[in-house]
């Protein structure tokens, strides 16, 4: 089999000659720490791992839409403890949204939410450009480059994550949108709704997917975050309007939950998503059994992740990292799984990286 035709094969749930195996996006400072800053597509091939490549859409707005949302970054100089601050405004005809963001070399956080109370939201309601042309290029390209040895994976439109919850908590933050739905739950359900309304005219824009995979879903639809009866009702029917939508063009969807996953599975199964990720263990916060839940779902879903990238590559040996990938090959006889780390990696030696490609290959079925 080629690397293309492998990864298709897991895809379709069905069974590859061996395990494939990718990453869950390099990230640059490991790259730069690491691999002597070598792009995705130089890391792959120096693991001669088959790449699963990730590349954006570019979309096009109208500009007096644009004229209509004045966003403007300025960067604040480093905060006592050495981050990177920065401070947006949003300049709209009916009111300025302000967010404020810190990072470091690794990744970046937001510290003020844009959306801060119900006029706020109305205000991004009414004045958030929706795109009125989708460029593929990027994706294409990516494809040209990977061949017949890998896949390429992309996300549309959206504002935070994948779906409309887990992109409501990434402006609104976590803990008031969990109150919100408890004490307002009509309003909350507003937001969602016009929120979907949003992402399905993006979907219809984008058009034809011609990438391999899109990602929908986020780490705040976890049953780590929320209960599976909040899932169900602020996430479910949501997810099942935009999966539909995502499939109407063609597209093959996974479902990301970060997090916790064994107790909303059945809901999951619900949604129409072919596919979920990243199936994070115990270990990593997560609470995925991976055999358990491939036992229960790998007839309607197919899997990404499971690896414990803390154990196998930042603190672990090319046998750890060995006997990890056997693990979770044992756990998924039958196909239909990617072995990939539950979460991005910061750290770990090349040489772990290389022991967990090289057991995948001599993983068959």
């Amino acid at each position: 089999m080629t690397g293309r035709e492998r990864y298709l094969a897991a895809l379709h749930r069905q069974v590859p000659d061996h395990l494939p195996c990718q990453v869950h996006g390099w990230m640059w400072y490991w790259l730069q720490t690491y691999l002597g800053g070598k792009d995705q597509y130089q890391a792959y091939e120096h693991f001669d791992m088959d790449p699963v490549a990730y590349a954006g859409l570019n979309y096009e707005f109208a500009e007096a839409d644009k004229a209509n949302w004045d966003c403007r970054t300025t960067h604040l100089g480093k905060n006592a403890d050495g981050y990177d601050c920065t401070v947006t405004e949003i300049k709209t005809p009916g009111g300025t949204l302000t967010s404020r963001n810190e990072g470091n070399q690794f990744t970046g956080w937001t510290t003020e939410f844009p959306i801060k109370d119900e006029a706020d939201f109305e205000i991004w309601n009414k004045y958030v450009p929706l795109p009125i042309r989708c460029d593929w290029s990027d994706v294409l390209e990516a494809k040209r480059r990977v061949g017949e040895r890998g896949i390429v994976r992309t996300w549309y439109h959206d504002w935070g994550q994948g779906s409309p919850w887990q992109s409501f908590c990434t402006m609104y933050n976590v803990e008031p949108a969990i109150m919100a739905a408890i004490d307002k739950p009509d309003w909350l359900h507003h937001v969602l709704e016009s929120m979907l309304a949003k992402k399905l005219r993006a979907i219809e824009v984008t058009g034809q997917c011609h990438a391999d995979i899109v990602e929908t879903g986020g780490g705040a639809g976890s049953n780590t975050v929320i209960s599976p009866g909040m899932h169900e009702e602020f996430c479910l029917p949501y997810d099942i309007q935009q999966h539909q939508a995502l499939h109407a063009q063609g597209a093959t969807v996974v479902y990301h939950l970060c997090g916790g996953l064994m107790k909303m599975l059945d809901l999951v199964m619900q949604n129409g998503a072919d596919g979920l990720e990243t199936m994070t263990p115990p270990a990593m916060g997560g609470d995925c059994d991976m055999a358990e839940a491939y036992r229960r779902a790998s007839g309607k879903l197919f899997f990404i992740g499971g690896f414990d990238q803390n154990a196998g590559f930042e603190k672990g040996t090319p046998a750890q990292a060995r006997r990890l990938v056997r693990e979770l090959h044992d756990a998924c006889p039958r196909g239909g799984y990617i072995c990939c780390p539950s979460d991005h990696f910061f750290f770990g030696e090349p040489e772990n990286v290389q022991a967990f490609a090289d057991e995948a290959k001599v993983c068959r079925y």
